[in-house]
C-alpha cells in the first residue's frame, strides 16, 4: 500500500460524522481543504513493536545470508577465471568487487532477496510495502558497496543493524529500505 495522504473533514454536514478520505500522495492537492488535519499516513511497513515476527532474528539471518552470498561471488569468480585467461588471478580483488556488484544487483532487482537471503528466508521491501524496483537495488547495492570499503560505515551500519528498531543498516536508513522475514508461502 502506498503512503497516502489522509484527509479528515472535520463533520460531513449531512450527518455531522467525522470522515477520512485517503488519496494517493502524488495525486494530492498541494492544499487541504479548509477545516482539515493532514497526516501522512505510511503502514506498508510491518510495525517492530506490533508485528516483531517480522523482525525476528534478522542481524543472525543477514550474516548468515552474507556468508552464503560471499560463498556464491567466490564460486562465480573461481568458474569466471578461465574465461579470463586466468589473467582475473592478477585482479582477482577486483573481479570479485565486479562481480559482486553484479550478483547483488540482479538478485536483489529480480526477487528483493540475493541466494543467500532466500536461503533464510528474507527479503528486502521498499518504505511502502513493495518489492525493490531495479533503481533502488542498484542505489542500495552502491551504498553496501562503498560502506564495505570504508570501515567507519561497515561498523556503523552493523551498529544499526542491530540497535534500530526495524533492524535497517545504514544503506537501508539512507534509502527507506528494511529487511523482512519472508511470509510462508503456505
Amino acid at each position: 500500500m502506498p503512503a497516502t495522504l489522509a484527509v479528515t473533514n472535520p463533520k460531513r454536514p449531512e450527518t455531522g460524522l467525522k470522515t477520512t478520505t485517503r488519496r494517493p500522495i502524488c495525486g494530492a492537492s498541494l492544499f487541504p481543504p479548509q477545516n482539515s488535519h493532514v497526516t501522512l499516513m505510511t503502514y506498508a511497513l510491518p510495525d517492530p513493536v506490533s508485528q516483531a515476527d517480522f523482525y525476528a532474528d534478522i542481524p543472525v539471518k543477514r550474516l548468515l545470508a552474507w556468508v552464503v552470498d560471499a560463498m556464491a561471488i567466490f564460486a562465480i569468480c573461481i568458474v569466471a577465471l578461465p574465461f579470463t585467461a586466468f589473467i582475473g588471478l592478477f585482479f582477482f580483488p577486483l573481479l570479485w568487487l565486479v562481480v559482486g556488484f553484479l550478483y547483488r544487483w540482479v538478485t536483489l532487482s529480480n526477487r528483493s532477496a540475493t541466494w543467500g537471503m532466500r536461503l533464510v528466508a528474507i527479503e528486502f521491501r521498499e518504505h511502502d510495502g513493495s518489492h525493490m524496483s531495479s533503481t533502488t537495488a542498484l542505489i542500495h547495492t552502491l551504498i553496501y558497496s562503498v560502506s564495505m570499503g570504508t570501515f567507519l560505515l561497515q561498523a556503523l551500519s552493523v551498529a544499526l543493524i542491530l540497535i534500530s528498531p526495524r533492524k535497517q543498516s545504514l544503506g537501508d536508513h539512507l534509502l527507506g529500505t528494511v529487511a523482512i522475514n519472508r511470509a510462508a508461502a503456505y
